[in-house]
């Protein structure tokens, strides 16, 4: 699988680990590429609904956090990446060991950007299943000066 370049890597995991909300869910990145990231979220009680499966509070955050940051690889530094607005359809229960948050980038724009979300549910030899399906716009804006 092709690799964003070292520096852009270590601009999206540094934004990432000031995330208190994927730190909070246990979340982490397993793939960071040009308009494509991936977002990994292990199963445990905390991020479940009351029969078990992932809450869709949570499906939906990965989902949102690796649209932003697929949008991001491609940002210049110093930008920074805010959601405008996004839509996502929940295709079955999230059951398995994992989930795996698939953010792609479909059109980026000097202002906005278009992602595609895609969630699996990830169950040992059973393979994965697409449990969530959305679409994502994001507008690119200044950082802070520092």
């Amino acid at each position: 699988m092709e690799q964003a370049s070292p520096e852009v890597r270590q601009r999206v995991r540094a934004s990432f680990g000031r995330q208190g909300l994927m730190s909070h869910l246990g979340a982490r990145m397993s793939h960071i590429a040009p308009g494509r990231v991936h977002i990994v979220l292990p199963s445990r009680p905390e991020v479940t609904q009351q029969h078990g499966y992932f809450h869709a509070g949570a499906t939906s955050a990965i989902a949102d956090s690796a649209g932003g940051y697929a949008a991001y690889t491609l940002f210049p530094e110093g930008a920074e990446v805010l959601t405008v607005e996004y839509k996502i359809n929940l295709l079955a229960p999230a059951v398995g060991d994992h989930l795996e948050a698939v953010g792609t980038v479909l059109k980026s724009g000097r202002t906005l950007t278009v992602c595609q979300l895609e969630v699996f549910a990830v169950r040992g030899d059973a393979g994965q299943k697409l449990v969530a399906h959305g679409q994502q716009t994001l507008i690119r804006v200044n950082g802070p000066e520092r």
